[in-house]
């Protein structure tokens, strides 16, 4: 008897990688870099024994190069300092694989990525102040996959505070709203489908603080994985055609 096997996710985790090597005290937090330390949750919380890789900014090509992005169903992306770093060349093929069905996870202030703002065709601009304020993130959507197993509030102890005005378009899911110590509120999980692709961007996740080793967050972010994955969608954007003359008759009188 033959069985149908599920292929393992393919993901790839992307990070700046900057922080992690010129900041001790970011070191000290993320001994693995940041992408280290969301694979690892990935790789303790997804089942199928998932194919997880990394890369950095300073790895050829960004380490995002075509072969890798047409083995990837699903990429995290974490970006703070080096946006204007990354080549628009690998911005240009990133785009044609999210609209042809990659699924793209945008992190923290990723929201000022290339991709995403490219994206969202928006400035992706919003308010931010770093007081180490504690964070409540609220599951406004608890049907919706990417909350399973959240518990509300989950709660961050420390983290940088945004705050809405937050110029993004209108987005398809609003999951998670947050609420800061400081009194400010912000969308910090949005959903977005572009072409065949599925975007989810998250907010929580400072490198200053621990945010990546937190369970729940953890959980955010495998459930994103699943959600975003389409592995059968193939990578060819939806077609436009332009159908010949007279395609539409109207029926004989």
């Amino acid at each position: 008897m033959q069985h149908n096997t599920i292929p393992p996710l393919r993901i790839t985790v992307w990070n700046e990688g900057i922080h992690e090597r010129t900041e001790p005290e970011v070191a000290a937090i993320y001994p693995d870099g940041i992408h280290g330390a969301i694979a690892e949750g990935l790789r303790l919380l997804l089942d199928g024994d998932p194919v997880i890789r990394t890369a950095v900014l300073a790895d050829p090509d960004h380490g995002l190069s075509e072969e890798v992005l047409a083995e990837t169903d699903v990429l995290l992306w974490w970006g703070h300092i080096a946006h204007d770093q990354v080549s628009d060349d690998v911005v240009d093929r990133v785009q044609r694989h999210v609209l042809g069905g990659m699924g793209l996870l945008v992190l923290h202030s990723g929201h000022f990525s290339k991709i995403f703002t490219r994206l969202m065709g928006t400035t992706c601009s919003l308010l931010w102040r770093n007081g180490a304020e504690r964070e409540l993130v609220w599951n406004v959507n608890p049907t919706h996959p990417i909350t399973a197993g959240i518990e509300g509030p989950l709660v961050i102890e420390k983290q940088e505070t945004y705050g809405e005005f937050f110029d993004i378009p209108t987005p398809d899911d609003l999951v998670f709203i947050s609420s800061f110590s400081g009194g400010e509120v912000f969308r910090s999980g949005v959903t977005f489908t572009r072409g065949r692709g599925r975007i989810f961007y998250f907010s929580p996740g400072d490198q200053a603080y621990p945010v990546y080793h937190h369970p729940q967050i953890r959980t955010v972010l495998a459930n994103g994985v699943r959600w975003a994955a389409q592995p059968s969608a193939g990578r060819t954007p939806p077609a436009v055609t332009n159908p010949a003359r007279g395609w539409f008759q109207d029926p004989p009188a």
